[in-house]
């Protein structure tokens, strides 16, 4: 990660300067704010770490600069500074300041912070990456519009609303919930192995085509399979597999790829379930029209134990409102698709 310094004091300047360089970042510097504007504005540099007090823009200045515009993402920004009172702190965090330290500099303390640093930025690069993956398997079928969109914001409904419930204290919380946010909009990255002639067919599937269809559940687990191998400890790809592979498992058992049953299904596509067939019904495609939201509810109702977790279509009802927000958000999308 590039990392800028801002100091008008060229021997802290430079002190830091080869501090980070021997410790392998690849560092820039600028002796002031006013300096460091068109530097950020070339977009490459995701963590500052700059001096508070200096002639001109200060460094509380510059961040607010930096929060106010559009530099290529999220900037972490470390504020050195001799100041201790709680009103500067506060000062600096409404600026908006991801963290202080005093100078002079221990090193091996800001280069730890960095690291903290590091990790935030590459959380943003990291939910850009999957939704992008899902974006470019979505992109095959130009009939599917914002589906990533509305999906992932009916599934976050869902898991928040589900965290209130007693039942399902300890399974689901606002982490949870965050999470299916992120990783839901991959539940049909298999649908990339998907052949043209059967993805995008604009009539009925003949049983064959159906089958093939039906097989990107489960090439979507082995996609993610293959990423889980490298990296086991990575949640956000356990939940996303696990979403790939169940979301059109059936609570009665009668669903594919694995015909799960009940619990035996994860609680992440259990909800996508939910999710993803309520899209489907109030959304045109080429075969079919969009359908309004009270026949919507009352054919996911009719499915309430068989097709769909009790618990979730409770959920649902409980948040019809919010459901019908988004769908309407997101209106433009039946226009486009007509």
């Amino acid at each position: 990660m590039k990392v800028l310094i801002v100091d008008d004091d060229f021997t802290s300047l430079a002190m830091l300067a080869h501090a980070l360089k021997r410790s392998g970042h690849e560092v820039t510097t600028a002796p002031s704010a006013e300096a460091a504007l068109p530097i950020l504005a070339g977009h490459e540099y995701r963590l500052v770490i700059c001096d508070w007090e200096m002639p001109g823009m200060s460094g509380p200045d510059l961040c607010r600069i930096v929060r106010a515009g559009d530099f290529g993402g999220y900037v972490y920004f470390i504020l050195l500074t001799s100041r201790e009172s709680s009103e500067d702190i506060v000062d600096g965090l409404g600026a908006g300041a991801d963290d202080f330290m005093k100078k002079p500099c221990n090193h091996a303390e800001l280069l730890a912070r960095i690291r903290t640093g590091e990790r935030i930025v590459s959380l943003e690069t990291r939910d850009l990456a999957i939704f992008a993956m899902a974006k470019l398997a979505e992109s095959r079928d130009p009939e599917t519009g914002k589906h990533l969109e509305r999906v992932r914001n009916y599934s976050q409904i869902l898991a928040n609303d589900l965290a209130r419930q007693p039942q399902f204290a300890g399974q689901i919380d606002a982490a949870y919930a965050k999470l299916i946010y992120l990783t839901s909009p991959l539940h049909d990255i298999g649908k990339v192995a998907i052949p043209d002639c059967v993805l995008l067919k604009p009539g009925r599937l003949s049983d064959r085509e159906f089958q093939i269809m039906k097989s990107h559940a489960a090439l979507g687990a082995q996609t993610l399979d293959a990423a889980l191998r490298e990296h086991p400890a990575a949640s956000f790809l356990q939940m996303a597999r696990e979403i790939a592979a169940t979301h059109h498992e059936r609570f009665d058992g009668t669903g594919y790829p694995n015909g799960l049953r009940g619990n035996d299904i994860p609680l992440c596509g259990r909800i996508v379930a939910v999710a993803d067939v309520y899209d489907a019904l109030t959304s045109k495609r080429i075969y079919k029209a969009a359908i309004s939201h009270d026949v919507a509810r009352s054919i996911i109702e009719q499915d309430r134990g068989t097709h769909f977790d009790s618990e979730i279509i409770a959920s649902f009802l409980r948040n019809e409102a919010k459901f019908v927000d988004i769908q309407t958000r997101y209106a433009e999308t039946f226009a486009e698709a007509a």
